[in-house]
């Protein structure tokens, strides 16, 4: 079988064609500015081609003129919340959809592109079935302890407002990934997977299962990431809220915080570029980034009762790795020590010899499990 998988961000659609049980894409490309007159379709080897994309029907309708899929017999589409209603994949119907449309308001940035996506798939690709695969699905494991926040419990019975976690998709595969490096059942292990890029999350998978994550009922929540802020004090959300106004407030904490917000830049090679100058807020950026990756890994050691390994994922995660020793520094207490030259080289396994706990770069492949998660489905 072959499946599509989509993509869609606010301005941008991703897409790959996946054949089952192979998890290299077949064929990839990317339409970037979409709803703009500088949409631009770019693919491997070949050069960028501006397309006509003033919206996503638009972006699919144009990729699939160009593309091949006269093949392809299932498209597999990244939603990323589900809410409580869906804890696995779907094939979509009409009434999924208008689920999906009700939940829309619990990740304004994201869901509202996914949805737009689906009904473009439906228009350029008549007759396929469709599946959605959400981001929010892997931690529907999580316990009461985990998810509920403290506040009046009729904000949750009512408005279901709790933690989600997101970035499950990643999580799971690279969960499942390293079971695999380690020779054990995933169901015998104590795993804190982090998914470090733009947007970062943590995981503890006991027994191959979701305990705990750190981003909640919206990514804001958990580390420090490229232009989010991360835990915050809510006393500093209604301050700056009272000061900028709900609108500005949301804008900030999601666009221009985080990495962005301390050294300048979001991006973390510039951040290390800057530091290594004497930047000092560079260098306060990298520190407190590793501080709060740090904590998190020992908190769900403690919530586990221990830990197997660590796993590195997403592209500071599989990329960066003075990153990664700043974060494992100070980790013996765990059993985990670095080997320096194996992180230095993006090894597989970066802990030493001896070390009791394990350290995984693990690349992850979240296209290719929406893809494995569509066909298993559509096969019944």
């Amino acid at each position: 079988m072959q499946v599509l998988v989509l993509n869609c961000g606010s301005s941008s659609l991703k897409y790959a064609i996946f054949e089952t049980f192979t998890q290299e894409a077949i064929l990839k490309g990317l339409v970037e500015r979409i709803g703009s007159n500088e949409a631009t379709l770019k693919r491997a080897q070949l050069e960028p081609i501006k397309i006509d994309a003033p919206d996503h029907t638009a972006a699919i309708a144009a990729v699939a003129a160009l593309e091949d899929f006269g093949d392809v017999q299932a498209v597999g589409h990244r939603v990323v919340h589900g809410g409580e209603a869906f804890i696995k994949p779907v094939r979509i119907t009409d009434a999924v959809m208008t689920a999906l449309e009700a939940n829309a308001h619990l990740a304004p940035l994201h869901n509202p592109p996914n949805i737009a996506g689906i009904r473009a798939a439906q228009l350029a690709l008549p007759g396929l079935p469709n599946v959605a695969v959400f981001d929010t699905g892997f931690h529907a494991t999580l316990p009461a302890k985990a998810f509920l926040y403290a506040i009046p419990k009729e904000f949750f019975e009512r408005d279901k407002i709790r933690r989600y976690g997101f970035h499950g998709t990643s999580h799971q595969y690279v969960a499942s990934k390293a079971a695999t490096i380690l020779e054990k059942p995933l169901e015998s292990l104590k795993l804190v997977s982090l998914h470090l890029g733009n947007g970062a999350s943590a995981c503890a998978i006991l027994h191959g299962s979701s305990v705990d994550t750190s981003m909640g009922f919206t990514p804001l929540e958990g580390l420090v990431m490229g232009t989010r802020s991360g835990d915050l004090d809510a006393g500093v959300v209604l301050e700056l809220a009272k000061r900028s106004g709900v609108s500005a407030t949301l804008e900030l904490l999601n666009k221009n915080s985080g990495m962005q917000g301390l050294s300048g830049s979001s991006d973390l090679r510039d951040v290390h570029a800057k530091a290594e100058t004497g930047d000092v807020w560079a260098g306060h950026a990298l520190a407190v980034f590793a501080y709060r990756v740090q904590k998190i890994i020992g908190a769900y050691a403690a919530a586990m009762n221990g830990l197997d390994a660590v796993i590195f994922t997403a592209g500071v995660g599989e990329n960066d790795f003075k990153m990664r020793a700043r974060i494992l520094t100070n980790m013996s207490f765990l059993g985990l020590e670095l080997n320096a030259d194996a992180n230095a080289q993006n090894a597989i396994i970066i802990s030493g010899i001896n070390s009791r706990a394990k350290a995984l770069v693990i690349p992850t492949n979240e296209e290719w499990a929406i893809a494995d998660a569509t066909s298993t489905l559509i096969a019944g």
